[in-house]
């Protein structure tokens, strides 16, 4: 009996504790020394046990007036909820501060003051999904029995307070253009909240996010203003980050940071969960070739997660942490007048308790520059704007100045020019060293270097411990372009595959990469990456029949789809017909695993169909969408036995049309209108019978 008693406590001990856990979401046993011990994004100490999860404590704590919330997948949405906090500080003296929406909870907003304002930046990720860091945001407010802390619903307007304002992200080659930021405004004005300004939309889609933001932002400032009692003043830089050197400590000094993301990588040890904060060091078990010409390469390579508790379903995303290339690290440095103390010890801290500082410290210029800065992304005109009172001399001031004022100007002078921050800042000072800009200022004006994420070419059924990745190797010019467009991440993954094969110093395209890592923890080959789950998901049954668009690389989660079905066939399973469009440009240089679908074919016989466009091998341009005309009465077909359709690729051509065509075949094929032909897509899409996965 006594044994009963102990294992009744026991048990009692362990509800106890899972309850505790519940309630708490593990406050207080979520311990880490050091805020990088976990993750690469924390503020100083926002990672650390006992952090508040309720904003408005913690903007009493901080005196802050102004919180603007980002949710954000790729880095872009928290740039702009970024320059969003300082020009509200800079311009209005608002107190203000940035604020991830996964770290703070919701039911108190019917508690936000009046005097008080709150931003919402909010990208809008696939198919109208919000973010991953914004999803129980989101489900909070989407959910039809809503509850606030004072037992408040919705029909009680529980919002009647907040005062808010809203910038979305979006892509209109989706259906759900924006969707995010339409439906929080409208979820939030609902509720009683009050928006000041209109709510802005920025199209990626369009390639005009940069110029819609700063189109939105001017009226939206002088509403808050008038709203708010707010009066405006020269703005003035104030640096959010405290850079200082530190001259007596060595760089190779066990405790200094040289590129790694945080305290257990730097200890030289690797702890999961392994995912955006934290990525896995994994071997590249073998790469290869598959294009069959000299001057463009496409890379299949295999990445070994064995043992390191990372999994995968066929239809996910890799993503791989990239390093800048040595030659713009270089540049970079140089420019600013940093290349001497390119190995100088440096200590970055948060001059404000909610600044979050992007990389862990300790460091180096070189190592924050290199593993950290997204130094050869497009320039914003707004930070040449913020740039100009650092100019070298007063000619080069006024030319930042027009630039940063006129729009047609820098689109004619920078974009179109594909030019990088280092390479405007040569090419306007004649490589005269800009040596007054703050490296504070860098660190808070350039987005934080972000993982690039691949669709996985493999079936997680045939091969759970590795992962294949199938990447073009980005070169990107333009007409009258200096500079050619170099993809850092695909570059990189090159300069890999050269070490891999022999060549002891391997420079795709000019651009040396320290591919040994930090301390050399990358040699032997390794690459730093993570799993990302996607909703792009073969049926879960093999038997319904599959159409799949995917030319180029937008094939490669195809590969793993129809390596999958064959596997299930040979293992005796019922499979459904599966279809194939693939396109490229030359039956003999890139036509991408063109061996492999000959097995695939022996293994499933008539199911398996492949139909192929060479555009550059006939009289006429031939694409997938010319395939599929020439094969819509199949195609009509298959969709009346319910067959799932699926796309991958170029979202703003190639996606686009297919999706039209494919109302048109419908519409013609079953006698209906085109009107009802696109309802019928839209409620494929709807039912996850229409899917893609997609990338402007």
């Amino acid at each position: 009996m006594a044994q009963l008693d102990t294992l009744d406590i026991i048990v009692l001990a362990a509800l106890l504790l899972g309850t505790v856990a519940y309630f708490t979401k593990g406050t207080y046993w979520a311990v880490y020394g050091d805020p990088y011990g976990n993750s690469l994004q924390t503020s100083n100490g926002a990672a650390k046990a006992g952090k508040s999860r309720n904003i408005i404590e913690k903007m009493e704590e901080s005196d802050k007036n102004c919180v603007v919330f980002y949710g954000s997948q790729t880095g872009t949405a928290e740039d702009y909820a970024s320059r969003i906090a300082k020009e509200g500080h800079s311009r209005f003296g608002l107190n203000t501060m940035v604020a991830d929406l996964e770290d703070y909870d919701y039911e108190n907003l019917d508690k936000f003051p009046d005097d008080k304002l709150a931003v919402f930046v909010l990208a809008t990720y696939g198919e109208g999904e919000p973010t991953d860091n914004a999803v129980e945001f989101y489900e909070f407010f989407g959910s039809e029995d809503i509850t606030f802390s004072e037992g408040a619903s919705a029909q009680d307007k529980p919002l009647s307070n907040l005062k808010y304002v809203a910038f979305g992200l979006g892509n209109n080659t989706y259906e759900h253009y924006n969707s995010m930021v339409r439906n929080v405004d409208g979820y939030l004005t609902k509720l009683g909240a009050t928006r000041l300004g209109a709510a802005g939309e920025g199209d990626d889609g369009a390639g005009t996010m940069e110029e819609d933001f700063l189109a939105w932002k001017e009226p939206m400032w002088a509403d808050v203003a008038e709203k708010m009692g707010l009066e405006e003043r020269e703005a003035v830089y104030e640096a959010v980050f405290e850079v200082s050197e530190k001259p007596d400590m060595d760089a190779d000094a066990d405790e200094v940071y040289l590129g790694e993301p945080n305290k257990n990588h730097l200890e030289g040890t690797q702890k999961g969960p392994f995912n955006a904060n934290n990525p896995f060091i994994a071997p590249i078990a073998e790469s290869s070739e598959l294009f069959n010409t000299k001057d463009r390469n496409c890379l299949h390579m295999e990445i070994d997660i064995a043992g390191s508790k990372l999994s995968y379903t066929t239809g996910d995303h890799i993503a791989v942490w990239p390093t800048n290339a040595g030659k713009e690290v270089d540049r970079f440095l140089t420019i600013l007048g940093l290349a001497s103390k390119r190995h100088t010890v440096i200590a970055v801290k948060g001059l404000d308790s909610t600044a979050k500082v992007p990389f862990p410290s300790p460091t180096t210029y070189d190592a924050a520059v290199r593993y950290h800065m997204e130094i050869c992304a497009p320039i914003s005109r707004q930070f040449v704007s913020i740039l100009a009172q650092f100019a070298p001399n007063d000619d080069v001031k006024a030319e930042m100045v027009k630039l940063g004022s006129e729009k047609d100007y820098f689109h004619d002078k920078v974009a179109d020019r594909n030019l990088n921050l280092a390479q405007l800042l040569e090419i306007l000072s004649n490589n005269e060293p800009w040596e007054k800009i703050p490296f504070s200022l860098m660190i808070e004006g350039l987005l934080k270097i972000q993982p690039r994420y691949y669709s996985i070419s493999s079936s997680s059924l045939v091969q759970k411990d590795k992962i294949s990745v199938t990447a073009v190797v980005e070169s990107v010019s333009k007409p009258g372009a200096p500079h050619v467009l170099k993809g850092v991440t695909t570059n990189y993954l090159l300069a890999l595959k050269q070490k891999q094969h022999g060549d002891p110093n391997p420079d795709p395209n000019g651009l040396n990469y320290a591919i040994t890592g930090p301390r050399n923890k990358y040699d032997g080959i390794h690459v730093p990456v993570h799993v990302r789950h996607s909703n792009f998901k073969l049926p879960s049954d093999p038997s319904k029949p599959i159409i799949m668009v995917g030319p180029g690389t937008g094939v490669a989660p195809f590969r793993a789809f129809v390596q999958e079905r064959a596997a299930q066939a040979k293992a005796g399973q019922s499979v459904g017909k599966t279809v194939l469009f693939f396109g490229c440009r030359n039956k003999a240089e890139d036509f991408l695993y063109q061996h492999e679908w000959d097995q695939y074919k022996k293994d499933l016989g008539d199911n398996f169909v492949l139909h192929t466009a060479f555009s550059r091998d006939g009289p006429k341009k031939v694409y997938v969408q010319h395939q599929i005309e020439d094969n819509a009465e199949e195609v009509n077909k298959l969709l009346e036995e319910k067959a799932y359709f699926y796309v991958c690729g170029d979202a703003a051509n190639m996606a686009r049309e297919v999706n039209t065509l494919l109302s048109k075949i419908i519409s013609k094929y079953r006698n209906v209108s085109e009107t009802k032909g696109e309802e019928i897509v839209k409620a494929m899409r709807a039912s996850n019978q229409y899917q893609e996965d997609v990338w402007s």
